[in-house]
């Protein structure tokens, strides 16, 4: 064997070592500024969805963002409005956004919801992600659903 080839696998395994590592999960590579694949392989359930976006103790999505739920008091206005935001991105793009949208822009204020925190979080959350896996997939498979 070659050390060329050796030392491709070595290099290999080391970048994609490190692209693991630092999504702290360990269940999601980026690319392209998107998380392409699901991170629980099973599919989204939109309705669980609903509910978790109004949950003010798990996704809160109301606290910063508007959304075409009238039912529902207190929109923010903070971050973008969600209406249409099916048609505007795709559920890779979302996937990013919501399990690290610091990947994107270190300065947001939005939480990565699928990272665990290492400095000032409440001690419930010391060493957890806010969100799981697949109340990330609910989510946007509920977003996905908001189309202009």
């Amino acid at each position: 064997m070659s050390y060329r080839l050796i030392l491709g696998a070595i290099v290999g395994v080391a970048v994609f070592s490190s692209l693991l590592a630092s999504s702290n999960a360990h269940d999601y590579i980026v690319v392209d500024d998107t998380i392409p694949v699901s991170l629980t392989g099973v599919p989204g359930d939109p309705v669980k969805g609903k509910k978790l976006s109004v949950n003010r103790k798990k996704g809160n999505c109301l606290a910063c963002h508007a959304m075409p739920i009238p039912e529902q008091q207190f929109h923010g206005e903070v971050g973008p409005d969600l209406s249409g935001v099916g048609s505007r991105m795709t559920q890779a793009e979302l996937r990013l956004r919501l399990v690290n949208s610091k990947a994107l822009n270190p300065d947001t204020i939005m939480p990565a919801f699928h990272k665990v925190a290492l400095n000032r979080v409440l001690k419930k959350f010391k060493g957890k992600t806010i969100l799981g896996a697949q109340e990330i997939e609910d989510i946007i498979a509920y977003i996905s659903t908001l189309k202009s």
